[in-house]
């Protein structure tokens, strides 16, 4: 193993460590640095690896201007029975960064050069001042002022993560006039976003035969009914045979996952629109807004580069465990489905995933009634855990939008929710036209 221009190695947490962050997030890519790694290759380890991480994400959110929260990784690794700390960087939209102390000086603004980190001269820093996208979400002040964040608390709360009285701060939620920002906006309970589902009869978009909106809310709740919805819609092939039952989904429910996820993660909202997700006879496609960022070749999206479009909303998703490490979505995605599923243009990229028939002839589980071939009692465990998950994702939920996720009878639902109440498991709260349903162990 040998340093290059995406890697760096540090046997130790040293002094310069800022430096080296510094010269990634300036540089168009990002990259890695491993503490206890020697410069030769060699695997030393890190003591005190849990408080190492600890000095690392607080000298990182105190020393580097602009704020590269969102930016940045700090993940543990064994190797050779020893622990190695990776630092997983990302360009950054904000350029040049630099070391605080310094200012935005050749003392404190630093560029990757082959394996070395070199200070960046007078011209570069102005060059890139002068590019600095300022148009970014984070900057755009929210269309309203009179924003709640109950959603938001709701799931911090249940990730172990309660928000404090200055979270807007924090979660950097207000632009540079300290008024809330667009990202405010998406995270508010209620805004004017909306992330559509449609399901066409066919191959084309002629016969639009079901169309559903999930938004206006906390795009982490509005991402959380999509991910649920389209759960419903993956459905499960069965094959059997004399000797065992076959089973396959129409997609890859990992890749699938990655794939929602990157798209509301990385979509473009300074279009005023949110991605889409369409089911067709033969496919499934992903439409995001905005193309590739700036200075982005195919290549480096495919190797898993990662640009953020915003940082805000990548550091959000992670808080809440929807993402799991910078620049890893779209390497999941190509363990399945080639790169000829990916379409680029200049104001959007779109995702095709062809629909798996291989398991033909089949039974077909209809949404989540699974059918008498593979029996009835399974059909309703299923249901009944599916609903679970679906108003632990979106508490407060009423039936009419529970009903959305599912393709059974109102009476079966009916049932079904009888049953957790009758366990004890949900509770409704409020009034019976405007409450909704809770897990009751929850409350």
């Amino acid at each position: 193993m040998i340093e290059t221009n995406r890697i760096e190695y540090k046997e130790r947490l040293t002094d310069h460590f800022e430096k080296e962050v510094v010269a990634f997030l300036n540089y168009l890519g990002g990259g890695l640095i491993y503490l206890g790694i020697a410069k030769d290759g060699r695997v030393v380890g890190v003591e005190n690896a849990d408080q190492v991480q600890l000095q690392i994400k607080d000298r990182l959110r105190n020393n580097i201007a602009p704020s590269c929260l969102g930016l940045f990784d700090v993940v543990l690794e064994q190797r050779e029975d020893v622990s190695v700390i990776k630092i997983i960087v990302a360009s950054g939209g904000e350029r040049p960064y630099y070391i605080k102390k310094y200012g935005m000086s050749e003392r404190g603004a630093f560029i990757r050069v082959g394996s070395a980190s070199e200070p960046m001269s007078a011209h570069i820093i102005e060059t890139l001042f002068a590019k600095r996208t300022r148009n970014s979400i984070g900057k755009i002040k929210s269309p309203r002022q009179d924003l709640n964040f109950e959603q938001l608390r709701i799931y911090y709360d249940a990730a172990g993560k309660a928000l404090n009285e200055q979270f807007a701060k924090n979660l950097e939620l207000l632009n540079d006039d300290a008024v809330y920002n667009y990202v405010a906006y998406l995270m508010a309970d209620n805004n004017t976003t909306s992330v559509k589902v449609a399901r066409y009869n066919g191959r084309d978009r002629v016969d639009l035969i079901q169309s559903n909106e999930y938004g206006f809310c906390s795009l982490i709740k509005a991402t959380k009914q999509v991910l649920d919805r389209i759960e419903v819609e993956n459905k499960t092939l069965t094959k059997i045979t004399s000797k065992e039952r076959e089973e396959k989904r129409f997609w890859d429910a990992v890749a699938l996952r990655e794939a929602v996820i990157n798209a509301i993660v990385h979509n473009d909202y300074t279009y005023e629109l949110a991605p889409k997700f369409e089911f067709f006879e033969d496919r499934m496609e992903i439409t995001s807004y905005g193309g590739l960022p700036e200075g982005m070749t195919q290549h480096e999206f495919f190797e898993g580069v990662s640009i953020p479009r915003s940082k805000e909303i990548m550091r959000i998703f992670r808080d809440m465990e929807l993402v799991e490490q910078l620049g890893s979505g779209v390497p999941r995605i190509l363990r399945v489905y080639g790169k000829e599923c990916f379409h680029f243009s200049a104001n959007y990229i779109r995702m095709n995933f062809p629909v798996n028939r291989s398991t033909e002839p089949v039974v077909e589980n209809e949404g989540l009634n699974v059918g008498v071939n593979v029996g009835v009692n399974v059909g309703v465990n299923v249901g009944v855990n599916e609903l679970m998950r679906i108003i632990r994702n979106s508490p407060g939920i009423n039936a009419k939008n529970i009903g959305q996720y599912f393709d059974v009878a109102d009476r079966t639902l009916e049932r079904w929710l009888k049953q957790l109440k009758d366990e004890d498991k949900i509770i409704f709260k409020g009034a019976p036209k405007t409450g909704g349903y809770f897990i009751k162990k929850e409350q």
